[in-house]
Protein backbone atom coordinates (compact mmCIF):
# COMPACT_ATOMS: atom_id res chain seq x y z
CA UNK A 1 0.00 0.00 0.00
CA UNK A 2 1.57 3.34 -1.04
CA UNK A 3 2.23 5.94 1.63
CA UNK A 4 -0.29 8.72 1.83
CA UNK A 5 0.74 12.19 0.82
CA UNK A 6 0.41 15.23 3.04
CA UNK A 7 -1.14 18.04 1.04
CA UNK A 8 -0.17 21.59 1.98
CA UNK A 9 -1.86 24.71 0.65
CA UNK A 10 -0.22 28.07 1.31
CA UNK A 11 -0.66 31.79 0.77
CA UNK A 12 0.96 34.99 1.97
CA UNK A 13 -0.19 38.56 2.13
CA UNK A 14 1.27 41.99 2.78
CA UNK A 15 -0.73 45.20 3.02
CA UNK A 16 1.77 47.41 1.31
CA UNK A 17 5.02 45.84 0.28
CA UNK A 18 6.51 46.23 2.83
CA UNK A 19 3.68 46.56 5.29
CA UNK A 20 1.70 44.49 7.76
CA UNK A 21 1.58 40.91 6.52
CA UNK A 22 0.45 37.42 7.27
CA UNK A 23 0.48 33.87 6.05
CA UNK A 24 -2.08 31.11 5.88
CA UNK A 25 -1.56 27.39 5.38
CA UNK A 26 -3.70 24.30 5.41
CA UNK A 27 -2.29 20.83 5.99
CA UNK A 28 -4.39 17.87 4.80
CA UNK A 29 -3.67 14.24 5.58
CA UNK A 30 -6.48 11.87 4.75
CA UNK A 31 -9.57 13.25 6.46
CA UNK A 32 -7.55 15.45 8.83
CA UNK A 33 -7.06 19.17 8.22
CA UNK A 34 -5.17 21.79 10.18
CA UNK A 35 -5.10 25.54 9.56
CA UNK A 36 -2.13 27.76 10.41
CA UNK A 37 -1.82 31.55 10.26
CA UNK A 38 0.18 34.38 11.79
CA UNK A 39 0.45 38.12 11.27
CA UNK A 40 3.56 40.33 11.25
CA UNK A 41 3.98 44.07 11.81
CA UNK A 42 6.27 44.80 8.86
CA UNK A 43 7.17 42.36 6.12
CA UNK A 44 6.77 41.62 2.41
CA UNK A 45 4.46 39.43 0.38
CA UNK A 46 7.32 37.17 -0.75
CA UNK A 47 8.46 36.63 2.83
CA UNK A 48 4.93 35.64 3.85
CA UNK A 49 4.53 33.29 0.87
CA UNK A 50 7.78 31.56 1.82
CA UNK A 51 7.05 31.57 5.54
CA UNK A 52 3.69 29.86 4.97
CA UNK A 53 5.52 27.01 3.27
CA UNK A 54 8.22 26.83 5.95
CA UNK A 55 5.85 26.79 8.92
CA UNK A 56 3.68 24.14 7.28
CA UNK A 57 6.70 21.89 6.68
CA UNK A 58 8.03 22.52 10.20
CA UNK A 59 4.64 21.51 11.64
CA UNK A 60 5.04 17.96 10.33
CA UNK A 61 6.10 15.76 13.23
CA UNK A 62 7.63 12.84 11.32
CA UNK A 63 10.49 12.92 8.82
CA UNK A 64 10.47 11.33 5.37
CA UNK A 65 6.89 12.13 4.47
CA UNK A 66 5.60 12.54 0.92
CA UNK A 67 4.46 16.15 0.69
CA UNK A 68 2.69 18.00 -2.10
CA UNK A 69 2.66 21.78 -1.71
CA UNK A 70 0.15 23.87 -3.64
CA UNK A 71 1.07 27.54 -3.85
CA UNK A 72 0.11 30.54 -5.95
CA UNK A 73 3.60 31.99 -5.41
CA UNK A 74 5.81 31.65 -8.46
CA UNK A 75 8.59 33.09 -6.27
CA UNK A 76 8.51 30.00 -4.06
CA UNK A 77 7.50 27.33 -6.57
CA UNK A 78 9.95 28.30 -9.30
CA UNK A 79 12.85 28.84 -6.89
CA UNK A 80 12.55 25.17 -5.89
CA UNK A 81 11.26 23.49 -9.04
CA UNK A 82 13.83 25.23 -11.25
CA UNK A 83 16.47 24.52 -8.57
CA UNK A 84 17.51 28.17 -8.26
CA UNK A 85 17.54 28.02 -4.46
CA UNK A 86 20.24 25.32 -4.49
CA UNK A 87 22.49 27.58 -6.56
CA UNK A 88 21.76 30.47 -4.20
CA UNK A 89 22.74 28.25 -1.30
CA UNK A 90 26.05 27.32 -2.95
CA UNK A 91 26.79 31.04 -3.42
CA UNK A 92 25.78 31.75 0.21
CA UNK A 93 22.71 33.70 -1.01
CA UNK A 94 24.93 36.49 -2.35
CA UNK A 95 22.74 39.36 -3.52
CA UNK A 96 19.55 37.38 -2.82
CA UNK A 97 16.67 38.55 -0.66
CA UNK A 98 15.37 36.54 2.29
CA UNK A 99 18.41 34.33 2.94
CA UNK A 100 17.23 33.70 6.51
CA UNK A 101 13.99 32.19 5.26
CA UNK A 102 15.57 30.24 2.38
CA UNK A 103 18.01 28.62 4.81
CA UNK A 104 15.16 27.74 7.14
CA UNK A 105 13.13 26.45 4.19
CA UNK A 106 15.91 24.12 3.02
CA UNK A 107 16.28 22.62 6.50
CA UNK A 108 12.55 21.75 6.57
CA UNK A 109 12.42 20.77 2.88
CA UNK A 110 15.25 18.26 3.20
CA UNK A 111 13.40 16.34 5.93
CA UNK A 112 10.75 15.18 3.45
CA UNK A 113 10.02 14.18 -0.15
CA UNK A 114 8.51 17.45 -1.37
CA UNK A 115 6.91 18.34 -4.69
CA UNK A 116 5.33 21.65 -5.66
CA UNK A 117 2.37 22.56 -7.81
CA UNK A 118 1.68 26.16 -8.78
CA UNK A 119 -1.98 27.10 -8.75
CA UNK A 120 -3.47 30.32 -10.06
CA UNK A 121 -4.44 32.59 -7.18
CA UNK A 122 -7.97 34.00 -6.82
CA UNK A 123 -9.31 31.36 -9.18
CA UNK A 124 -12.00 29.85 -6.95
CA UNK A 125 -9.76 27.04 -5.70
CA UNK A 126 -11.31 26.20 -2.31
CA UNK A 127 -8.10 25.71 -0.31
CA UNK A 128 -6.21 28.56 -1.99
CA UNK A 129 -9.10 30.90 -1.25
CA UNK A 130 -9.21 29.73 2.37
CA UNK A 131 -5.45 30.31 2.73
CA UNK A 132 -5.92 33.79 1.29
CA UNK A 133 -8.56 34.52 3.94
CA UNK A 134 -6.25 33.22 6.69
CA UNK A 135 -3.30 35.29 5.39
CA UNK A 136 -5.19 38.54 4.88
CA UNK A 137 -7.03 38.22 8.20
CA UNK A 138 -3.69 37.70 9.98
CA UNK A 139 -2.21 40.71 8.16
CA UNK A 140 -5.21 42.90 8.97
CA UNK A 141 -6.03 41.86 12.51
CA UNK A 142 -2.98 40.11 14.00
CA UNK A 143 -1.94 39.41 16.62
CA UNK A 144 1.30 40.55 15.00
CA UNK A 145 4.82 39.35 15.57
CA UNK A 146 8.01 41.10 14.52
CA UNK A 147 9.53 39.70 11.34
CA UNK A 148 13.04 39.99 12.75
CA UNK A 149 14.62 38.74 9.52
CA UNK A 150 12.91 41.38 7.38
CA UNK A 151 15.25 44.23 8.27
CA UNK A 152 18.36 42.11 7.81
CA UNK A 153 17.17 40.77 4.45
CA UNK A 154 16.55 44.08 2.73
Amino acid sequence: MPAMTVEIYTDGSARGNPGPGGYGAILKYGQHERELSQGYHLTTNNRMELLATIVALETLTRDGLNVMIYSDSKYVVEAVEKKWVFGWEQKNYKDKKNPDLWQRFLRAYRRHHVRFTWIKGHNNHHYNERCDVLATRAADFGPWLEDTGFKSST
